[in-house]
Order: structure tokens, then sequence, then C-alpha cells
């Protein structure tokens, strides 16, 4: 998982409400077995309609995309993250999020940001005009070149994972040196775990 720590650029004005995983990612894209190339099927429904925000030039590889309230709720599929990173979205910005969504974000290195709706009504506003937006995730503050500041609020253990890029491998091999001394320590105290003492 590659660290956070800003998310700027370009941002897809989309604010729809109660945008499910199935909207995200269609349940017939589901079988793959990578996590690669989920890009393509991502918003598929709301891409189909004429003048769609995702397929807009402008929009191509943006890294931020502001949503509208309960975003990512439906199934628990993981694929929903999975193709948002395949598009280059790294950071969602919304007045709420689904729990198990914003879980998955968390887990694959997206940063989620809950914003009370006028904040994310004004930032829809600087994104369609084709401003940026800052995200800075040290400050817990979102940005643009207007003035615009707006403080948001995330659990201290994820702001710690995302800003080093620690998924939970990452987290267990950073223990590495503390697993490996138990281990030796347990290879004496309690031989038989590993098989080293043979019943009589």
């Amino acid at each position: 998982m590659e660290p956070i720590s800003h998310v700027a650029g370009r941002a897809i004005a989309f604010g729809r409400k109660n945008v499910d995983t199935d909207v995200i990612i269609p349940a017939a894209y589901l079988k793959t077995i990578t996590r690669e190339g989920l890009g393509k099927g991502a918003f598929e429904t709301v891409r189909a309609e004429p003048g769609n925000v995702f397929d807009e030039p402008a929009n191509a590889g943006a890294p931020i995309l502001i949503a509208g309230d309960n975003f990512g709720c439906g199934s628990s599929r993981e694929h929903a993250a999975w193709a948002l990173l395949d598009l280059g979205i790294t950071c969602v910005i919304a007045p709420s999020f689904s729990d198990i969504f914003s879980g998955n974000a968390f887990k694959n290195g997206i940063l989620t940001v809950p914003l009370p709706q006028a904040a994310v009504d004004r930032l829809m506003v600087v994104a369609a005009a084709g401003d940026t937006v800052d995200v800075d995730l040290e400050a817990q503050s979102v940005t643009t070149r207007f003035q615009d500041r707006f403080a948001f609020e995330i659990d201290p253990f994820r702001k710690s994972c995302l800003l080093g890029g620690l998924d939970e491998v990452g987290l267990t091999l950073a223990r590495g040196d503390a697993i490996a001394a138990y281990e030796a320590r347990a290879a004496t105290t309690m031989p038989f775990l590993s098989g080293a003492v043979q019943a009589a």
C-alpha cells in the first residue's frame, strides 16, 4: 500500500447520494481473480449516461471523487475499492460513508473524508469549474485556491496507517523483530509446538 499524506488535483464532481457498491462496480465484474482492470467497469451504469462526469476528458486520472451522502452502501464487495483505485482515485469526499465501504477503502489505501453537506456542496462547485482540491491528511484539512478550508476527523489509527502506507500485512511485518523474538523463546520454552519433542 502506498503512503498517503497529500492528495491534490482535479476532483470529479459526482455528488449522487446512496451510491451502492453495485453502482461502483457491477456484479458482472466480480469474477476476476486480479485487482487490475476493474476501472473499465467502474460506474458502468453512470457512464452509460450521455455527458457523465467520469468520461469527461478533463477528469481522466483525477485522484479525488466528491460524492453524496451514504456513499458505498449495499454489499460488502472489496472490489469497489479496487475499482476506484484502478480509476486512479485515492480520496473520496462525501457527507457520510457506509461503514463497510469505509473499512475496505482504508485497507486498500483510499482516504475517505467526511465533511458536512455545505462543505461538499462548495467543493462540488469548485470541482465542476475545473479547479483543483487539496487534501492534507497530516493537517486533516481540505483546501482550495479560493481560501476554502474544511477540517475533517479521522480515526488516529487509520491516519497513522495511511501516512505510513501500512495495510494489515505491513502492520504485521513492522512487528517482525517482536515476532522473531517470540518464536525464538517459544522454541526453547515450548519445543512441543514445533514437534521437536517426540512422545516416548
